[in-house]
């Protein structure tokens, strides 16, 4: 895996969070609260916590010493939820520019959620976070679609390229 790939994720990765964000725009504030059947018991809960997994993992590979989990503390609004994300989409992004490609082998040290420490190849993180904000994506369509708001579009990576 090469810089130049994970650039090209992080990218497409803030593009496609760019149409969701604007589809989150559009909708009212009872349907981004009403529950729905999914992972998370609302499209609140679920941008809460895909912006908080990319905002912890951008931490953890800027080396913080005690990174934010968001979900656990973050009383914001719609348009603080979708802050929050945007930044840490685009820390992500300037962190891969920035990040020396030949350490894409060397390890991540960090602690999950649940104190344990835990090491990964820095291309194996940066594989996971932009796999992670995808399959959640995803997760939104089928959510809107729920609470009645059907006017989604693709954001598949071959739309990006």
């Amino acid at each position: 895996m090469t810089q130049k790939y994970f650039l090209q994720l992080a990218n497409y990765n803030i593009w496609a969070n760019n149409i969701v964000h604007s589809w989150f725009e559009n909708i009212t504030g009872e349907q981004w609260n009403q529950k729905v059947v999914s992972s998370f018991e609302n499209i609140a809960d679920t941008a809460l916590h895909v912006a908080g997994a990319e905002t912890i993992w951008l931490e953890r590979l800027n080396n913080v010493a005690s990174p934010v989990w968001l979900p656990a503390s973050f009383k914001g609004n719609k348009n603080e939820i979708i802050n929050e994300w945007k930044k840490a989409s685009e820390g992500l992004r300037v962190f891969v520019e920035n990040f020396d490609e030949t350490e894409m082998d060397s390890i991540l040290k960090f602690k999950r959620l649940n104190g344990i420490a835990y090491e990964l190849p820095y291309y194996h993180v940066l594989a996971h976070v932009f796999n992670h904000s995808t399959y959640h994506r995803g997760q939104l369509v089928t959510l809107l679609r729920q609470v009645g708001f059907t006017n989604v579009s693709s954001t598949d990576l071959s739309g990006f390229f």
